[in-house]
């Protein structure tokens, strides 16, 4: 594919016209248009509907748009390491998230990344599904574990703490689990298919316990949310309930029987040596966002077993 068409059919989408898009690079009208022609028949589908007014991406645009996307921009960055020079962090930014995650530590913090990357367009889905990076185009995916598959790099953002929360009614209500085993008798909550819940004891050792929900829901806020309306017990992400624990809504359970957990949160990229500057920015910022202790983690109530370890393990 001859990349001043990718840059003409990348430059329709965004404009919405061929011909802005032809007098944003200098063609004429006609020319953008029998341009495109070519290329559409080159690919051997239509990419654009044409109207008198503008110019709409059929499904197989928008299916090429990402991936257009993406090659303009490898290329820039391969252009710029030939010229051994850093290129300015601009363009379109796919990213990845988990929904509970996205809406509560990224979003927020959106503005002061635009603010300092003007050029640089953020284009965020999230989904709790575990997307495939090249096939929807992503640049980025932040994810719970650490992807097994080597083609990808995954840098660590910061640890991902588990800790077995419920409020404080449905306890007076139910009482407090003893043991991992007393479970059995309390109504547990469950986040999609995580209900295999693995402790330590306070003689060192792990049990793990597989308990029944009560409850199921594929989203860890609205789990919490449950959580919080006295509906059972939770194994909560820090990162989900830290102002809940704060505020005494919900409180920590069993806690001389720490979760165990060995995940972590990664941003997950296909590439480092062609990592593009927008990219490379937006890594930086999550990390300088999150911070070295999670700020999440900050100021938590003191949760610990008799034996003094930790609750909150990562």
């Amino acid at each position: 594919m001859d990349f001043n068409d990718l840059n003409l059919f990348v430059r329709i989408a965004q404009l919405g016209s061929i011909s802005a898009a032809a007098r944003d690079l200098a063609l004429s009208p006609a020319a953008a248009s029998a341009r495109l022609a070519a290329f559409e028949k080159h690919l051997g589908a239509r990419l654009v509907h044409r109207t008198t007014r503008q110019a709409m991406l059929t499904e197989d645009g928008l299916a090429l748009l990402p991936h257009a996307e993406h090659l303009l921009d490898a290329a820039a960055a391969a252009r710029a390491s030939l010229r051994r020079e850093q290129a300015a962090p601009g363009g379109v930014l796919r990213i990845a998230a988990p929904a509970s995650f996205a809406r509560m530590h990224i979003v927020p913090g959106l503005a002061d990344f635009m603010a300092r990357y003007p050029s640089v367009r953020p284009d965020l889905r999230i989904s709790d599904s575990m997307v495939d990076l090249v096939e929807g185009g992503f640049d980025v995916a932040v994810r719970y574990t650490e992807l097994a598959d080597s083609s990808f790099v995954a840098r660590r953002i910061a640890p991902d703490r588990r800790v077995l929360v419920a409020s404080p009614d449905y306890l007076a209500r139910h009482g407090h689990p003893g043991s991992p085993d007393a479970l059995d008798q309390h109504a547990c909550l469950v986040v999609g298919t995580l209900d295999l819940w693995t402790f330590g004891t306070p003689d060192g050792a792990n049990i793990s316990k597989r308990v029944a929900a009560a409850l199921r829901i594929n989203d860890g806020g609205a789990v919490r949310d449950a959580a919080c309306t006295g509906l059972g017990i939770a194994l909560m992400a820090t990162w989900c309930a830290a102002d809940e624990l704060r505020s005494g809504a919900l409180v920590p359970v069993l806690a001389d029987y720490p979760l165990t957990s060995t995940q972590a949160l990664w941003a997950v990229y296909p590439s480092a040596r062609e990592l593009a500057p927008k990219v490379r920015v937006f890594l930086d910022w999550l990390v300088e966002r999150i911070g070295t202790e999670p700020y999440w983690d900050k100021d938590l109530p003191a949760v610990t077993g008799e034996d003094g370890r930790p609750s909150l393990a990562g």
